[in-house]
Order: structure tokens, then C-alpha cells, then sequence
């Protein structure tokens, strides 16, 4: 493995966070992250807002505001 550098560890970030890279792609990244504080500090900030989100996504509105809306919905 080769330490693949900074701009394309940033480059990637997304693709890494969701592990949307090839295995070698996957392992340089890795290996440069832990080398790297600037690289490993953005990788938390991506973690952090994606944990953030998939949180988020699995609140449920109260049931009130559910049939309020629908009910909205249906009268549009």
C-alpha cells in the first residue's frame, strides 16, 4: 500500500464514509487517515454529521401532526 495523500483521501471522503470504494481504494485511504490529523480530523467531522443524519431520519413524526398533514394532503 501506498500512502495516497491528502487530496485524494478529502476527494474520497464520502465514498469512504459509506464504503463505496474498491478494497485497495479503501485500504489507502485507511492507512493515510491514520497518519494524517488534518485528513483524520475531517474524517470524524463526516462520521459525526452521517450518524447525525441516519438519527434523524429514524424519528417519527408525533401521530397528531401525522393525520394533520394527511388530512391537508387528502383536501389539496
Amino acid at each position: 500500500m501506498t500512502d495516497c495523500g491528502c487530496d485524494k483521501a478529502k476527494a474520497e471522503l464520502e465514498e469512504y464514509l459509506h464504503r463505496e470504494l474498491s478494497q485497495q481504494d479503501f485500504a489507502d485511504i485507511t492507512e493515510h487517515l491514520a497518519g494524517c490529523d488534518d485528513c483524520s480530523a475531517e474524517h470524524l467531522v463526516g462520521i459525526t454529521l452521517t450518524l447525525k443524519v441516519q438519527k434523524a431520519c429514524k424519528e417519527t413524526a408525533p401521530e397528531e401532526l401525522r393525520a394533520a398533514i394527511m388530512a391537508r394532503l387528502e383536501n389539496a
